[in-house]
């Protein structure tokens, strides 16, 4: 759109002295009220809420705490993928060890580590190697300068292992296949009585939450409108970034109106 008319926007996300992270202040309005519906987080009991707002996200939980959403802190969030369930802020250990547990089924992380290391390291596309509380491992990488096969090929080979790769701007992901967002929001849905779960993500590494959802949405940037993937369920988004995330929490928001569910 025309620069006069883009929207006022909201930083969300510092990272080392700059904003990082963005909504438009419409947006920021409707899930200050959405996540109201859920009650105050320290005065509503576990289960008598009308609707819950999961943040569901890749980031690690000290990543995530750098997010100031509107509405304040909400009671649960789902981090690293799923390797943490955060209530009230703190991992809930008990889930930990249990996805701690899970991971046997995959290859291990040393092994899966090992492989981005050596088959990424002659590219000067490579500006970060991590590895993520023991779960995953990514890469930041220069997204002009990396190899248009070199995905494909890692995903062939971690595919047979267990493990998802997933390109996310910047940040390539080497996931355990057993490491989901979608369990985690489901322990969320099993504990506070939830009859029904509604789902938003632009990765591959949300395709199974998205899956298990009741419904959900995809917005018109990201791995997953790239790749053309769908599901009768799920609405594609022709909006994109900040557009579409206000989009989605209008639907959400109107959902929570509507059936507080």
């Amino acid at each position: 759109m025309p620069d006069g008319e883009a929207p006022r926007l909201l930083c969300v996300e510092v990272y080392e002295g700059r904003p990082l992270s963005f909504m438009t202040e419409t947006a920021a309005r409707l899930l200050a009220e959405t996540a109201g519906a859920a009650g105050e987080p320290t005065r509503t009991p576990p289960g008598q809420e009308r609707c819950v707002f999961v943040p569901a996200t890749t980031r690690t939980p000290e990543q995530y705490r750098r997010v100031r959403l509107p509405g304040g802190p909400p009671r649960y969030a789902v981090c690293a993928n799923g390797g943490h369930l955060l209530v009230d802020g703190e991992s809930d250990p008990e889930w930990h060890e249990h996805v701690r547990r899970r991971l046997a089924a995959c290859a291990p992380l040393d092994e899966v580590s090992e492989r981005l290391r050596t088959s990424s390291a002659e590219g000067d596309w490579v500006l970060k190697r991590r590895v993520a509380d023991g779960l995953f491992a990514y890469l930041v990488v220069d997204r002009e300068r990396l190899p248009t096969t070199w995905v494909k090929e890692l995903a062939a080979w971690a595919a047979p292992r267990g493990w998802t790769v997933s390109l996310q701007g910047r940040k390539l992901y080497a996931v355990p296949g057993s490491l989901t967002k979608s369990a985690a929001v489901a322990e969320v849905a099993r504990r506070t009585g939830a009859t029904r779960i509604h789902a938003a993500g632009d990765s591959l590494l949300d395709a199974d939450m998205l899956l298990a959802a009741d419904g959900g949405w995809i917005p018109g940037h990201g791995e997953l409108a790239g790749s053309g993937w769908r599901a009768a369920h799920v609405t594609a988004l022709a909006e994109r970034g900040v557009a579409a995330g206000e989009r989605i929490v209008g639907e959400m928001h109107a959902l929570a109106a509507a059936t507080g569910a």
